[in-house]
């Protein structure tokens, strides 16, 4: 294992005052943990995924339905105020009648009621039991997706939270070196106005503490963005405050092989969730077979019916309700269907077969992408180190060259230098320690530990 603790040059991480100004009057302090717990509870996409596993719970619930008992009570009342007619041979009830005399005769009652009771079981079906095993496979996949929208929330948080601490590192270290050139353009200004410096010497300084006053004010509208990218990833309000609790300080880098070398493709939930989806196609392709087979039901049916052309007799019970009931036993048999279900079946293998080569080809994607994101962290952090001592080099030349111009061995050209490479070390920190804290990240990512961190 190798360790690395960055040793910043700069003072305390804390934003002044007039950095962020923001509505509320009091600041939040957020260590990068704190950041991604509230991510986890507030983040919208991790708050949808949350109701999805909710949703394939209830799904569950609704297929287990299916296979209990089904009853239903149904009743109805009709008022027949205009009982349907139709026009008959009378002599077909009354031989005295001439043949083809027509009368009009009314079927049916004014009042009429039925109320009845149905009891349906299902015996075998299936596609049922099936059913009910796929929708336990959805909710371990929509669990997945949950997890899976959690890796991606924590990996944006810790990415934005690493780039609001460089940038508000950055922003403080432009106030030293402004106070810094300020201090210089005063001396200088003090050696011309004795004879000892000459006016150009003057304007020289002057331009590098314009620079640098346009590039803090450049510094802090980065910072707004970057803290504000922070807020919007953790889902915080955007316009309240908020400040960092962690210090670039307080980093360590950790280049662990071991962890390389323990790692199981089951870590990455992509990889869990390509295999939940083989799961499902595996489900569906029983479902087609089954479909063969027959399906079996009992079922049950109680009632009673009435009518009458009184209203007031259309609620006596007794003999006005007459009975009725049966039992049954149903059965469906499949016999032909023009081969329908077994062209399902056979896409149903091709994509199981579609799912193994996406399986395989994830399987060396993420070997390709551990094996650059290790390279690429180890590069970043040589590279960070050499920036830094660097950047301490540079700082010891700076200090040298003014000690020597101000007691008047120097030339000012000489600091404009030495402040030009220092400056230049600077800007070559901050970018190897931003690519460092990503390759970081991103290391913790393809191995599937962003969420054990």
């Amino acid at each position: 294992m190798k360790l690395l603790k960055i040793n910043s040059l700069l003072f305390a991480l804390m934003l002044p005052i007039g950095v962020l100004a923001q509505n509320n009057n009091e600041t939040s302090k957020y260590s990068l943990q704190d950041c991604i717990d509230y991510a986890l509870k507030n983040n919208a996409d991790v708050l949808n995924t949350d109701l999805d596993r909710n949703i394939a719970k209830a799904r569950v619930g609704e297929i287990t339905a299916d296979g209990l008992p089904q009853i239903n009570l149904d009743a109805d009342f009709t008022n027949n105020y205009n009982v349907q007619k139709s026009v008959i041979d009378a002599n077909n009830f009354d031989p005295t009648v001439p043949v083809g005399t027509e009368v009009e005769f009314a079927f049916g009652l004014q009042y009429v009621g039925n109320a009845g009771l149905s009891v349906r079981q299902m015996v075998f079906d299936g596609s049922y039991f099936v059913g009910l095993r796929a929708a336990r496979t959805f909710k371990e996949l929509s669990e997945k997706d949950h997890i899976k929208s959690k890796v991606d929330v924590v990996d944006a948080v810790t990415k934005a939270y690493y780039v609001a601490l460089v940038s508000q590192d950055r922003y403080e270290l432009l106030q030293v070196n402004l106070k810094r050139y300020d201090t210089l353009l005063n001396e200088t200004s003090i050696l011309h106005e004795n004879g000892f410096a000459e006016k150009i010497e003057v304007n020289r300084v002057k331009v590098l503490f314009n620079n640098t006053k346009v590039a803090v004010k450049n510094a802090e509208e980065v910072l707004r963005v970057s803290y504000d990218l922070l807020k919007f990833q953790m889902g915080y309000p955007v316009r309240d405050q908020i400040m960092l609790a962690d210090k670039i300080t307080d980093i360590a880098f950790e280049y662990q092989l071991q962890e390389v070398g323990n790692f199981d493709y089951s870590d990455r939930i992509e990889y869990s969730q390509l295999l939940t989806n083989r799961q499902l196609i595996e489900l569906q392709r029983k479902n087609n077979q089954v479909q063969y087979l027959p399906n079996i039901d009992l079922f049950a049916n109680v009632g009673y019916n009435t009518g009458t052309n009184f209203s007031d007799q259309f609620l006596k019970f007794g003999d006005r309700w007459l009975s009725s009931g049966n039992v049954g036993l149903a059965i469906h048999i499949p016999v032909f269907d023009g081969l329908r279900k077994k062209y399902l079946i056979q896409q149903d293998r091709l994509q199981i077969e579609q799912i193994d080569n996406q399986i395989t080809m994830l399987k060396n994607n993420i070997d390709l992408e551990i094996t650059q994101a290790q390279n690429a962290l180890k590069v970043s952090i040589e590279n960070l180190e050499a920036q830094q001592e660097n950047m301490q080099l540079s700082r010891e030349v700076y200090d040298v060259a003014k000690i020597k111009y101000t007691e008047g061995v120097g030339a000012n050209t000489e600091v404009l230098d030495a402040t030009t490479d220092y400056r230049e070390a600077q800007n070559n920190y901050y970018e190897a320690l931003y690519d460092a804290l990503i390759g970081k990240v991103e290391f913790d990512r393809v191995l599937g530990k962003l969420l054990n961190k």
